[in-house]
């Protein structure tokens, strides 16, 4: 493969009404390179290909093309060539009219177009079709005219918007070495756009991974599936177990509080980074012979393997009630303000720190000016606490003397340990109205902090364990009464690939080598 820039992207920035598509992207593309850019849609791979194809102007940076800043060269006088999605074939001529259009628009003579039509019916295998209407063709074949069409004129790049989309899988999968082969033959760059991991995989001599706007890995195929730099990149190509951990030191590495030799260094020592394994670096052993162990959850034919889901650190969780209750407001005898709060527990452990400010956030306290909506200050807190089980009353105030009376539940909160997973939750019932409910703007985090759940690590209950929610009910249509809803950790699975069948509810070892695990840095959002 040549070794010379073609084009140089430098600082490419696009905006559409004010918000940026392309941030800052730089890139470099050799001669005769298959360079793929690949990512979900929206993420800027299509404006970059118009942007060199000159379809758009970026709104900052330059393109470099064969040395030349072209920024400002309209599209007919670059020299690239397009194939869309929709291969805009003209229906009322022939194949080889399709092919000959642009030479007829340069004033070629007809014996040249001939030569050149002919060339590139062998080079995508429809020698004998020049006179048949395009109309008459399988999608597969028109796409390959579209190819034709655009290759005649001898650009230095072809860019290649999502060509295979509308065709049906098996033809897909064929079009693919297809267009590798007729790029190698005719010996000129193919920028090509997809979402399609395999195709990208497939054809290309360089995959860039693209996502908001940016190029998150740039990288051959091999390159990007086996060392992916990210956890985005690690996930979006291919089937991926990924886990977060920690970098103890060059070619160590700890997850699931278990360290592994790797082969990688770099890091800063205690780094916390993502680790990535593929399923198909991952052998199912015995019990006893395995990194690590594990129940096997479900086992799924896929003609020439199994795929398996071993969940080597079951999920620790705690179900606690929610009761609703009906509106519980308090009206000042004038009418002018309203105040409300609710009961709540906390646990014996915790009253040291129980202060005015979180009993005001525990029971949800507050009072309003119902005429207008606005906020009046809770100014006054009355109780008594004892460092023991029992109810204790609390009275909230308006400085005009508004006020209502809750309680403050004191229990001995047991919560759920799970060595295994070398953590625990814990979780309170809590009182809610209909209406704090279907106002909720983010209802699983307000869930979290109005049953006080928490996870923690059992070695060290200084380090946090991310919890999840899981409930039911619907928030827009809830009734009072009393409905559960569960605190959990995520556990954690293994997808593994193997050609050994396995039962579902098996014990299994998980074994891989150092070279399998794959540290990458952290991504910052």
């Amino acid at each position: 493969m040549e070794t010379n820039k073609l084009i140089q992207f430098r600082n490419i920035v696009k905006e559409f009404d004010g918000q940026v598509v392309l941030k800052s992207i730089d890139l470099d593309i050799y001669e005769n390179e298959f360079v793929t850019l690949l990512g979900p849609s929206g993420c800027g791979k299509t404006t970059l290909l118009r942007i060199l194809g000159g379809f758009l102007d970026a709104n900052e940076g330059q393109i470099i093309f064969d040395g030349k800043d072209i920024s400002s060269v309209p599209p007919h006088k670059r020299e690239v060539n397009t194939v869309f999605q929709k291969y805009a074939l003209f229906p009322h001529m022939t194949v080889g009219e399709n092919i000959a259009f642009g030479l007829k628009i340069k004033k070629m003579s007809k014996d040249v177009i001939d030569q050149k039509v002919m060339k590139m019916l062998r080079l995508i295998g429809l020698e004998g079709f020049e006179n048949k209407n395009v109309n008459l063709l399988s999608g597969g074949q028109q796409q390959r005219v579209a190819i034709a069409r655009a290759l005649v004129n001898e650009p230095k790049v072809l860019l290649l918007d999502e060509p295979l989309a509308a065709l049906d899988l098996k033809l897909r999968k064929e079009m693919q070495y297809e267009l590798k082969r007729i790029q190698q033959e005719v010996g000129i760059t193919f920028i090509y756009v997809t979402h399609d991991q395999e195709e990208a995989l497939t054809m290309s001599d360089k995959i860039v991974v693209m996502n908001k706007g940016e190029i998150y890995q740039v990288g051959t195929p091999q390159e990007i599936y086996n060392e992916p730099e990210n956890r985005y990149v690690a996930d979006f190509i291919g089937e991926s177990n990924i886990v977060s951990g920690i970098m103890l030191e060059d070619y160590k590495v700890r997850f699931d509080d278990i360290t592994f030799d790797c082969v990688d260094f770099g890091f800063r020592e205690n780094e916390k980074i993502d680790v990535v394994i593929r399923p198909e670096d991952i052998d199912i052993v015995k019990p006893e012979e395995g990194k690590m162990t594990g129940t096997v959850e479900d086992v799924f034919f896929k003609g020439v393997y199994y795929d398996v889901t071993v969940e080597t650190i079951p999920g620790t969780n705690v179900t606690v009630n929610m009761h609703v209750i009906t509106e519980h407001d308090v009206t000042s005898e004038d009418g002018s303000e309203k105040i409300s709060a609710n009961d709540f527990y906390v646990d014996l452990e915790d009253m040291a720190e129980l202060d005015e400010r979180e009993i005001i956030a525990r029971a949800d306290a507050q009072a309003w000016d119902p005429a207008t909506d606005e906020y009046i200050s809770i100014s006054k807190i009355e109780y008594e606490l004892e460092e023991k089980i029992g109810a204790y009353p609390v009275r909230f105030s308006t400085s005009a003397g508004t006020s209502i009376e809750r309680k403050i539940y004191v229990i001995d909160q047991p919560y759920v340990s799970n060595e295994k997973a070398n953590e625990a939750v814990s979780a309170f019932n809590f009182y809610k109205t209909p209406e704090e409910i279907s106002e909720s703007a983010a209802l699983d985090n307000d869930l979290k902090m109005w049953a006080g759940a928490q996870g923690w690590k059992l070695s060290n209950e200084e380090e946090a364990v991310e919890i999840y929610v899981d409930y039911s009910f619907d928030a827009d249509e809830i009734t009072p009464g009393i409905y559960p809803v569960t605190f959990m950790t995520a556990g954690r699975e293994f997808k593994i690939n193997t050609t050994d069948y396995v039962e579902e509810g098996a014990e299994v070892g998980l074994t891989f080598f150092p070279e399998d695990i794959h540290v990458m840095k952290k991504m910052v959002y």
